[in-house]
């Protein structure tokens, strides 16, 4: 069934079979994916649900689970876990030069990214500031200063958390940079006056000089303050170049089906940008952050010729040992076969141009 554009101010439709966020039977055949969506118009008005609940792919944290987390979960490592910081990967240098024709990635830490695609620069989840709300201040500096930075062409915002959508930041740029966010997210940009924010639902898309920004699903959730859980979107971004080179952001997310559906729509990405951070303890953030090993597997799920690392030696957000995002992650990239030049492991601050 192909997908319509709906009105500018309709409630978005019920997912089809293939996308109501369960897996299809084993015995069931491999579903048909519809076209791609036709863009749809930036900026403009739209009418989201009061809530994404029946988004979410896992349940949230019950009172047992607080309770259990409040008992024996730990929220940093240890001492020995800790040490490793000066040895944090931190090269900054400066950005690749490039053209229209060009498609450039660098690492500012944690998931912003530079991304130089189709002749824009495109910031992800651009997070600048040195502490963020409940968080310990950054281990690694930012990799690129923000006076290094050419014009930034355009935003996109995977979800809403504080490590995520950091406001110090984006009052940084000029009020008419086109921010690509998720569903009911428009409201916080527009009361920030800005005044070119494009709201998607999963599986939509729009357009900026020629480069396509589609919104794809996440195995996630939103919240911003005590009353506000789910009541705006989550997801990544995959971003088409005029010539049909693909990156794909996936923002934060724990591992899950979504992956190999994003990869049948989406074939050929070139450049998968996964999270590789925050895991542990395992029972309490599985259904949210990929460890290591699961950010491989769902590279080779979304069929990506490329993977680079991230949301790890940036913030320390959970238990892991600082250092153990990145050793794990080579050698789950050298067990599964994969050429060792086609996993992007920079250090922050690092940059690399897709030949």
């Amino acid at each position: 069934m192909t997908q319509q554009p709906r009105s500018a101010t309709s409630t978005p439709a019920p997912a089809t079979t293939e996308d109501d966020g369960a897996p299809p039977a084993a015995s069931s055949p491999a579903p048909s994916y519809p076209p791609l969506a036709d863009p749809r118009p930036p900026a403009e008005h739209r009418v989201w649900p009061r809530t994404f609940h029946d988004r979410l792919t896992a349940p949230l944290p019950g009172l047992k689970g607080f309770a259990r987390f409040a008992r024996e979960g730990a929220v940093r490592p240890g001492p020995e876990g800790l040490a490793d910081i000066p040895r944090l990967p931190y090269e900054p240098g400066p950005l690749p030069r490039v053209d229209a024709r060009t498609v450039a990635v660098t690492w500012a830490g944690h998931a912003s990214w530079v991304v130089r695609i189709g002749g824009l620069t495109v910031l992800t989840d651009p997070v600048w500031s040195r502490r963020i709300l409940g968080t310990p201040a950054r281990v690694t500096p930012v990799g690129v200063p923000w006076s290094a930075l050419p014009r930034v062409d355009a935003v996109v915002i995977s979800h809403n958390h504080y490590d995520h959508l950091d406001a110090p930041t984006l009052r940084r740029l000029p009020r008419d940079t086109p921010a690509f966010v998720p569903a009911g997210l428009g409201r916080w940009f527009h009361r920030r006056r800005f005044t070119r924010v494009t709201e998607l639902d999963w599986w939509e898309a729009s357009e900026l000089n020629g480069v396509r920004f589609d919104f794809v699903p996440a195995h996630h959730w939103s919240k911003r303050t005590l009353t506000d859980t789910c009541r705006t979107l989550w997801g990544g971004w995959v971003l088409t170049a005029p010539d049909g080179r693909r990156v794909y952001f996936a923002g934060d997310t724990g591992y899950g089906h979504w992956f190999a559906r994003i990869g049948r729509r989406y074939p050929g990405i070139d450049l998968a940008l996964l999270p590789i951070g925050a895991y542990d303890p395992r029972w309490w953030l599985r259904d949210v952050h990929c460890d290591p090993e699961e950010a491989v597997r769902a590279a080779q799920d979304v069929g990506a010729r490329r993977m680079a690392p991230m949301h790890w030696g940036t913030f320390v957000l959970s238990a892991e040992p600082v250092l153990e995002p990145l050793t794990r992650v080579r050698t789950a990239w050298q067990r599964a076969g994969l050429p060792r030049e086609h996993l992007w492991d920079l250090p922050v601050g690092g940059s690399r141009v897709l030949e």
